[in-house]
């Protein structure tokens, strides 16, 4: 079997948990993984214990392009700050002529606009991309698509996750993205954060970060998929807890709706508790890489939400 060979741009929390799921699956190897500071590439596989080894390099993701030819599709483990900051990455690939595939955990409705911008491009160059493939957007707003199916108006789409990680030192650029949605706070001020200003501000909330009303790129992609018909009926929020693995809520998709009959109902879709954050990332979005790669064989190219495919199973 010739397994799917993958890059990973990111080696953060993320980064390295994708190297701990792909080691698990028959069916799919990392096969080269940077982050701001260098790269490393084995053609026979990568896992955690080998990041020590990582190359330094003026330009990580410049070598990562350089090994175009070398792997089927790319995980996209990026910070999402500021949002110019993928898509101008994905421009890079573009610009270089690869023509193979992308999925991403982006979260942010302003940086998906962006995205957006890049289908043709992508399209020319026979690539396909779907973006928003983590947990939500990607887990949580693919199963309000479903959910929908049993309506004939949908009413309100509601997100509210909990994460639990025991230091937030592990997930450094995500804590800095939730602290961006904070009131006070912009894309901005949370990226020029020192680690000890984000320690003084998790000391001030025991280390829990609440979040309402985020600006999250569910909300467009639902809109694409035409469950919603504005982005005002879609809300996600959450609560982060940064001292505790356990999860300070369960994580819960709630669709609202009045059915065909003219009765109000809700489907309620709920993440087991004991499945974390890099689990319900990281799943999806390696799911996401066989459906593009699908995509990419039936001459399907393009930009893509998570909403508008079903993810494959990564054997």
């Amino acid at each position: 079997m010739k397994k799917i060979k993958i890059a990973v741009l990111g080696a953060g929390g993320i980064g390295k948990a994708c190297l701990d799921v792909v080691a698990k699956k028959r069916e799919m190897e990392v096969v080269t993984i940077c982050d701001s500071n260098g790269y490393l590439y084995s053609p026979n596989g990568l896992r955690v214990k080998d990041l020590k080894k990582l190359r330094p390099s003026k330009d990580p993701i410049g070598d990562i392009i350089k090994l175009k030819d070398r792997y089927d599709g790319i995980f996209v483990a990026l910070p999402n700050l500021p949002n110019e900051f993928i898509p101008g990455v994905v421009k890079r690939f573009i610009k270089a002529g690869y023509d193979g595939v992308f999925t991403c955990a982006l979260k942010r409705t302003s940086a998906m606009k962006l995205m957006m911008k890049l289908g043709p491009a992508l399209k020319r160059n026979k690539s396909v991309y779907i973006a928003g493939c983590g947990a939500t957007p990607g887990l949580l707003s693919a199963a309000a698509v479903l959910a929908a199916q049993s309506f004939t108006k949908i009413e309100s789409v509601n997100i509210w996750w909990g994460v639990g990680i025991s230091n937030w030192d592990a997930y450094r650029a995500t804590i800095r993205e939730d602290i961006a949605h904070l009131p006070g706070y912009t894309v901005n001020r949370a990226k020029s954060m020192t680690d000890k200003e984000v320690e003084r501000l998790l000391s001030r909330t025991n280390g829990k970060l609440v979040l309402r009303n985020m600006e999250h790129a569910d909300d467009i992609l639902l809109k694409k998929a035409g469950v919603v018909d504005t982005l005002s009926k879609v809300s996600v929020g959450g609560i982060m807890d940064t001292r505790h693995a356990k999860k300070p809520v369960s994580t819960t998709m709630t669709l609202t709706g009045i059915t065909f009959e003219g009765k109000r109902s809700s489907h309620r879709f709920i993440l087991g508790d004991e499945t974390s954050m890099a689990a319900n990332v990281i799943g999806p979005a390696l799911g996401y890489i066989k459906r593009a790669i699908w995509l990419r064989k039936h001459k399907i190219y393009g930009m893509f939400g998570s909403t508008e495919f079903m993810p494959m199973v990564v054997k």
